[in-house]
């Protein structure tokens, strides 16, 4: 997903619209003014087709909206963190902070969507019948009831990251009670779904189904790109299990003047050393940290005129952890709290610094070592 435009909060969670939503819910509306709508209605006047297609296109993202709602409102209950709801090109997302540590857990935060879709799907068809005298709002209400029930029927299918998938996963590790081993599992199904896609994709470009040839080939490619995504970022979290804080922590940041300038910080010392970070400050007090990442995004005509003391994070705003805090938890809370650096105070002040990429790649290279 590119970038997104947040539009406020839902029960306190903020609601991002993706600018690949745009396309899909022009083209929504388009298949309904035009196609769908004239096909089972040709007595109506055009401005009703896009008044009437407009309103259900809303209707149809309020309801995918709902779906990730049932699912973050969920996982709230349960304490894990929400960061956002995104509407994009192939639907929803909720972007949790963590994964559910329990599989009944699980079961239910993915059941929630497909559930809720299945509600909506027979209110909207009973207000269709119960307004078959005024034909724009049963019209409307009957294609939102039916795209809700095919919402949920699709969502179902067993192929992670789909809830489906997480079902799945949920059941399997339930009954062996290994996580890994469910998530493996849930993975390849992931993965055949994602085949069958793009298979059933390419014979319909060749058997007259253009648009939805076409359609499931895209979404094919995506959840095989989403399910390699998200088993990979299951593996790197299950290794960080064990270790503390202390342990991947970097402890050698070497130290910087306050007054050095971006230009000779680049210049003299990042492009020779391997160092994620610096700590700035005179003599033996430390007044702030600066890493690589703060540095590549100031404009790099500012180099010469921003100093190390002026670029950095006040040592005060850094989080601190202690050095025997669990390293999962530790990613887990700097997702939630979208920090880069943290802190590690031991009894004597600062005894290291974690950058989150370090964090990420200790956890890739004990991945390597074990496979």
């Amino acid at each position: 997903m590119g970038g997104s435009i947040q539009l406020g909060k839902i029960f306190g969670i903020p609601f991002r619209l993706d600018l690949s939503w745009f396309l899909i819910f022009i083209f929504i509306t388009l298949l309904l003014a035009l196609n769908i709508f004239p096909g089972g209605y040709p007595g109506w006047a055009t401005a009703y087709y896009w008044i009437v297609g407009i309103s259900t296109s809303v209707l149809f993202f309020a309801s995918v909206v709902a779906h990730e709602l049932s699912h973050s409102l969920v996982g709230i209950r349960y304490g894990i963190p929400v960061r956002s709801i995104t509407l994009f090109l192939f639907g929803g997302v909720a972007h949790i902070s963590k994964e559910a540590s329990d599989p009944i857990v699980e079961l239910k935060m993915s059941a929630a969507g497909p559930l809720c879709s299945l509600v909506l799907c027979g209110i909207f068809i009973g207000i269709s019948y119960a307004t078959r005298g005024f034909e724009y709002v049963s019209a409307m209400t009957y294609w939102l009831g039916m795209i809700n029930g095919i919402l949920a029927a699709f969502n179902m299918i067993p192929g992670f990251p789909l809830d489906g998938g997480r079902v799945l996963r949920a059941v399997i590790w339930k009954r062996t009670g290994n996580y890994m081993r469910a998530s493996r599992i849930a993975m390849k199904s992931g993965y055949v779904v994602s085949y069958a896609f793009i298979g059933i994709g390419i014979f319909l470009l060749f058997f007259g189904g253009l648009i939805n040839g076409l359609w499931l080939i895209f979404l094919g490619f995506f959840l095989n790109t989403s399910t390699r995504t998200a088993y990979r970022q299951t593996v790197l979290r299950e290794a960080l299990k064990g270790y503390t804080a202390h342990d991947v922590m970097v402890a050698d940041f070497p130290r910087i003047p306050g007054s050095t300038t971006m230009q000779e910080l680049v210049q003299r010392v990042m492009l020779t050393t391997s160092s994620a970070g610096f700590l700035v400050g005179d003599g033996d007090r430390v007044d702030g940290v600066l890493t690589w990442e703060m540095v590549k995004r100031l404009p790099r005509r500012n180099w010469e005129a921003t100093t190390a003391a002026q670029a950095m994070i006040p040592i005060e705003r850094i989080k601190g952890v202690r050095p025997a805090d669990d390293a999962l938890q530790l990613l887990d809370g700097m997702e939630q709290d979208n920090v880069d650096l943290v802190a590690v105070i031991g009894d004597g002040g600062v005894i290291g610094m974690v950058p989150r990429e370090n964090l990420m790649l200790f956890a890739q290279r004990l991945q390597e070592l074990r496979t």
